[in-house]
């Protein structure tokens, strides 16, 4: 009789999530884009308010620059953001049981840069805005399209060539595959490095305009 057994068993694991449990690469998606939520509406109708109530020109006539101003309506939600983002951490950390194999320094620096890249989307919706209606309309307009091409239900690979284009303009994308891989894989500076370039570039282009707006409008 021969031995027909296999010298070799083959066994398939999966890395980072090795019983194979939905929340474990949901729930850290969360952590970047429910802060997006946030952060995202808070941006947008900070300025509206005032531009509606017409208190905005008077900031434009004192010393700061319209640059300065931007920077300080920034820093709140921003703050509001990272907030909001500890508190899911420690949901997930504590509650689900989702151990994290990063650097939470890195988390954080990531989360930095990627609220800073929301609130400069969320300040030019207000530049063009009326009214604080039209700000929340635009919000929750533009909230669907960056959730669905941030790959948190559908990986951008699978996505159309055309659209996985469309995602490098989506911070939210950058946002959330950095916070899996730092918080799930352990993952360090040199590996996510590139998921900060889109977001630092994106921060730096609307933060400027979002002023240059302001500026121009209500001139």
């Amino acid at each position: 009789k021969f031995n027909l057994a296999l010298p070799i068993s083959l066994e398939t694991r999966t890395w980072y999530n090795p019983n194979q449990e939905s929340r474990w690469s949901l729930m850290p998606s969360l952590i970047a884009a429910l802060s997006m939520m946030q952060t995202l509406l808070l941006s947008a109708l900070s300025v509206a308010r005032e531009r509606e109530q017409g208190t905005f020109d008077q900031l434009l006539v004192t010393p700061y620059t319209p640059l300065q101003i931007m920077i300080g309506k920034a820093l709140p939600p921003i703050f509001v953001g990272l907030m909001q983002s500890t508190i899911i951490l420690l949901i997930i950390f504590f509650w689900f049981k989702i151990p994290m194999n990063g650097s939470i320094g890195l988390l954080y620096f990531g989360l930095l840069s990627f609220n800073v890249a929301v609130v400069g989307v969320g300040l030019s919706i207000s530049a063009l805005s009326l009214n604080m209606q039209q700000a929340m309309l635009f919000t929750f307009l533009l909230i669907m399209p960056l959730m669905l091409l941030s790959g948190l239900l559908t990986p951008v690979e699978n996505m159309p060539e055309a659209l996985q284009i469309a995602t490098y303009a989506n911070p939210l994308r950058f946002g959330i595959n950095l916070v899996q891989r730092v918080y799930l894989e352990g993952a360090s500076f040199a590996q996510v490095k590139f998921n900060f370039i889109p977001m630092i570039i994106l921060g730096l282009i609307t933060l400027p305009l979002a002023a240059w707006l302001f500026r121009n409008r209500l001139s």
